[in-house]
């Protein structure tokens, strides 16, 4: 007789993307063998993984030793890491994946129209949704940091040149699913072909969690605030794929009544406003979906929708889920790639 032991993890990361992982555990007596568990922490969120390995290895130490160089580069957090080095002009020397990763910002940045970009760093700071305290934002502080967000940073072989010294990066909306992908590469190098990477609700699926059944992965329901618990919304089905939801009702501040979300729109250099809630999107590339669900909660429903539609063969635009509030009620808008991977439909 076979039998099952469900495990249910829900996780919240500090970057405002909120995914319920379900799996099913397949123990004693089950032909399949059972998926090994790591989870530990990295980027000052959860990390936890599922796989399926034929050699039975456990590889714990080389995963953290992975995620903790990543922190070393990419990290706000540290404060010796690379990416604070480069912010403060101690350093223009870079590594090939520092490179990589600000190439894949810029595409982003370009591919977008400017709804996403890593040079709003001080911005983000100024706001209170970095390392520092948030400041009091006269209009000619903010004109300031706006100009810096908008100067040229410019790779050059593996040396980095800024225009103006004042601008900082913040990869906060990439670097989570960026990394959840080097894990992928590091199993994929292994020969490893079933898992399911979890890096703060930055989800990876390769293979399946066995006898051919999909990763299932939940899309929690837009909360009332940072303190209610997470409901399930509705849930897909994963193989081989990335998904990454961003949203703006668990990382927020009031002041004078007012909510101030953590996503900061480029353009204005101030916390958005409009109606979305939050976005899922699935990708091959994490990296991708993590950049994509930022750049569509910039945008807004209407504007996300119009890009969509402007770009039907484009990246980050087959599956993509929108939860917003209609008035008061919350309402939800997806495309058909993503509603052929939900269970329900």
């Amino acid at each position: 007789m076979n039998i099952y032991c469900k495990n249910r993890s829900v996780r919240h990361c500090g970057a405002g993307r909120f995914l319920i992982v379900f799996s099913v555990l397949l123990l004693a007596g089950c032909r399949q063998q059972a998926p090994t568990h790591l989870a530990g922490k990295a980027q000052g969120t959860y990390y936890s993984i599922l796989y399926r390995d034929p050699q039975r290895r456990n590889l714990q130490t080389q995963v953290d030793s992975l995620l903790n160089d990543f922190d070393q580069m990419a990290s706000l957090w540290v404060d010796t890491s690379l990416l604070r080095r480069v912010n403060a002009n101690l350093t223009t020397d870079i590594t090939p994946r520092f490179a990589a990763l600000l190439d894949h910002s810029d595409s982003i940045r370009r591919y977008t129209g400017g709804a996403f970009d890593v040079r709003i760093g001080r911005l983000v700071q100024a706001w209170g949704f970095s390392f520092r305290q948030r400041e009091e934002l006269a209009q000619s502080t903010l004109d300031s940091l706006l100009r810096a967000a908008r100067c040229e940073v410019a790779v050059e072989g593996l040396q980095i040149k800024k225009q103006c010294p004042e601008t900082e990066l913040d990869f906060n909306a990439i670097a989570q699913g960026y990394s959840s992908d080097l894990v992928a590469a590091f199993f994929d190098s292994l020969g490893i072909e079933n898992y399911l990477i979890d890096i703060g609700g930055e989800v990876v699926a390769r293979g399946d969690k066995g006898r051919g059944q999909p990763w299932r992965v939940g899309i929690e329901k837009p909360a009332e605030d940072r303190y209610s618990e997470p409901i399930v919304q509705t849930a897909i089905a994963l193989s081989d794929k990335a998904v990454v939801t961003s949203g703006s009702y668990r990382k927020y501040y009031e002041k004078d009544g007012v909510r101030y979300s953590h996503t900061i729109d480029p353009a204005t250099g101030r916390p958005v406003t409009h109606s979305l809630l939050s976005v899922s999107v699935v990708e091959r590339d994490c990296w991708l979906a993590d950049a994509m669900a930022t750049a569509y909660m910039v945008m807004g429903l209407e504007r996300a929708k119009q890009f969509i539609a402007d770009h039907p063969d484009g990246p980050g635009t087959e599956a993509v889920m929108f939860i917003y509030d209609d008035g008061g009620t919350l309402a939800t808008y997806a495309t058909p790639g993503f509603e052929k991977l939900e269970e329900n439909k």
